[in-house]
């Protein structure tokens, strides 16, 4: 699966993007931020993430952008299952923060989300990265109230992190990239390339 916004092309990874996928997150600043990429992050950990099967209804993407001498990787964006809800994950190499790249690829991929089916996608942010909660709440997150203690395989501890959800309209056919009330919060029009059995739903809760 595939997805073209206004600036990136969201695409599967591969094996030859593992030296490319290590130069960008082994950055402890970068790491500490997620919950499951260890620190030191190695070769064999971007080796065994590329590898690691997709699930059509929970798909991951490396988010690049394309220039006149190819494209760059600049992080990487998708879909999880915890704790029986579908969650939305993303990280962005440290030399590209504050240009929008994140927030262009939550709403490309949220956009998906709602076309495969989801009605909910919940997410969360470690207290002392409220960047994130920006990209979410700009994305269409709202906060649920909850911080929560989650451990960080990064900082090797539980630390507090803030809960967000975001709840998708009823279902329909357009493609405006929004959440189904009109405006346009959840994300931005992308063109997909569509998965065989596209049309299973998956209902989260």
């Amino acid at each position: 699966m595939f997805i073209r916004s206004e600036r990136l092309f969201l695409r599967p990874g591969w094996p030859e993007d593992s030296a490319e996928l290590l130069a960008l997150i082994a950055d402890k600043s970068v790491v500490r931020n997620l919950a499951r990429a260890p620190w030191p992050y190695t070769a064999d950990d971007a080796r065994r993430f590329l590898e690691a099967p997709q699930d059509r209804l929970l798909p991951r993407f490396l988010i690049t952008q394309p220039g006149a001498e190819g494209a760059r990787l600049l992080g990487c964006v998708g879909l999880a299952e915890i704790d029986g809800e579908v969650s939305l994950g993303y990280w962005i190499a440290r030399d590209q923060w504050g240009q929008g790249f994140a927030s262009e690829a939550v709403g490309a991929v949220l956009a998906l989300a709602r076309s495969i089916g989801h009605r909910r996608i919940v997410a969360s942010h470690f207290v002392d990265n409220p960047g994130s909660g920006r990209v979410l709440e700009k994305a269409g997150f709202e906060r649920t109230g909850r911080i929560v203690e989650r451990f960080s395989a990064g900082r090797g501890m539980a630390f507090p992190a803030r809960e967000y959800a975001l709840e998708f309209g009823e279902p329909c056919d357009c493609d405006d990239g929004g959440n189904g009330d009109g405006d346009g919060k959840a994300g931005i029009s992308a063109s997909r390339m569509a998965l065989p059995g596209m049309s299973a739903r998956r209902r989260a809760a």
